[in-house]
């Protein structure tokens, strides 16, 4: 646990930091506060960009105060123009709401919502969709001027590209928004992505100004790789929480593939492993970095966390097997299962009259019957780890639980074979 009165220390050293408001520290570390941050259900799956908002909230919870994971069901119905070249293609509710309940689930994965400082979910649609248009004109509108909503970075980026009116309002309902959140569940804190300040500062004024109250906002970096790429890109598109979208091993990959560069800082945001434990995989980092010890111990920490301690097992088992540290033989059924979505995989009959050059061929490993003989003949193709050469007896091979061929062309190539029948 970290003491409320570090809280904004710990954020620091994790590199979670990046501006707050005049006073936020001192709210912090002065008693146990309700803080809120925002999540866009425009689509059925958090992705790796959101583990940053999500673990502002785990540290605010894990210091003695209450976080509140605010889904946007009403403001997605809209789209925020923050970080958008060009407008949202708008939603249906069903949808929605459908991708709503898929971000809570995920969100459990890290808050609490049971213990003590429980967290609380909440979803702007209950008070946006019964807004009366002249009343939140009339009530929050008057508070802002359109030079003040001008000059802010998310409505500046978008003037010479335009921005419709659906959009350029959606500042008010995000200070709106908080204002809600302070009535009913007395919210003084919002967090968000350092794009989001304007949108967060107005919320600020909307309290102020209409009750008189004291609030807060802590934004957190927007996270880019060593050499400046967007972070959570890969070249297969974005890295999913979904474990449908992103299977448990490439999500395990995408962290054990970081850069060295990155290993440390991304340790520091997206774990909660200690100061000492974080400075000691540094130190290996820079002393041994072809064991790639912090790499593992990252893509170990949140693979569990995301996915749970048997699928984070399994991916790094799948690792290992790919990647020729892990002897054929040793593989249980789930890590083979695993393997069939991550390589070429096929079905053939177990009675059919196969050759070892037919399996490497329907294993995709070769184009053609001749090419798979020329690379038996050259010693190129294992079968369950042991090389095969054209005259072996299938019959001969020992299948691997649940009637498996791993079949392996040179270090790299994979393919799966199950035997039917």
């Amino acid at each position: 646990m970290v003491k409320r009165a570090d809280l904004v220390e710990e954020l620091t050293w994790r590199g979670l930091l990046y501006q707050q408001t005049e006073g936020a520290a001192k709210a912090l570390a002065a008693g146990s506060l309700s803080g809120y941050a925002g999540f866009d259900p425009t689509a059925p799956s958090l992705h790796v960009g959101s583990l940053v908002p999500i673990m502002g909230l785990v540290h605010l919870q894990r210091a003695g105060h209450t976080p509140v994971a605010l889904v946007g069901g009403g403001t997605a119905l809209i789209g925020d123009p923050s970080g958008k070249a060009s407008e949202r293609q708008l939603l249906d509710e069903e949808t929605v709401r459908a991708n709503g309940s898929a971000i809570l689930a995920q969100l459990e994965h890290f808050l609490d919502f049971s213990g003590p400082y429980a967290a609380v979910s909440a979803d702007n649609s209950e008070w946006l969709r019964g807004l009366d248009l002249l009343e939140f004109l009339r009530d929050t509108g008057k508070y802002f001027t359109v030079n003040y909503m001008l000059a802010k970075e998310s409505v500046k980026a978008r003037i010479e590209t335009g921005i419709s009116f659906t959009e350029f309002a959606y500042m008010l309902l995000q200070a709106y928004d908080f204002l809600e959140l302070h009535r009913r569940r007395g919210v003084t804190l919002q967090l968000g992505g350092s794009d989001q300040w304007g949108n967060i500062t107005a919320g600020i004024e909307l309290i102020r100004r209409a009750g008189g109250a004291e609030a807060h906002g802590i934004t957190l970096p927007l996270v880019s790789t060593a050499e400046g790429t967007k972070f959570g890109k890969t070249e297969a598109g974005t890295v999913w929480l979904d474990p449908v979208r992103t299977s448990p091993y490439q999500f395990y990959q995408f962290w054990i593939n970081a850069e060295d560069r990155d290993a440390g800082s991304y340790l520091r945001m997206f774990t909660l492993l200690s100061r000492a434990e974080i400075e000691e995989l540094d130190s290996l980092l820079q002393s041994q970095p072809e064991k790639r010890e912090a790499q593992r111990a990252l893509a170990a920490d949140v693979t569990t966390r995301v996915h749970g301690v048997d699928a984070a097992r399994i991916a790094e088992e799948v690792s290992s097997v790919l990647f020729g540290k892990r002897d054929a033989a040793e593989l249980s059924l789930p890590v083979i299962e695993a393997l069939s979505r991550e390589i070429p995989f096929a079905e053939v009959e177990r009675s059919a009259p196969t050759s070892v050059a037919d399996l490497v061929v329907t294993a995709g490993l070769a184009p053609s019957k001749g090419a798979a003989r020329r690379l038996l003949d050259q010693g190129g193709v294992y079968v369950n780890g042991a090389r095969a050469a054209a005259d072996l007896d299938l019959g001969s091979v020992a299948p691997l639980p649940g009637n498996h061929l791993l079949l392996r062309k040179g270090a790299r190539q994979y393919g799966l074979i199950r035997l039917r029948g």
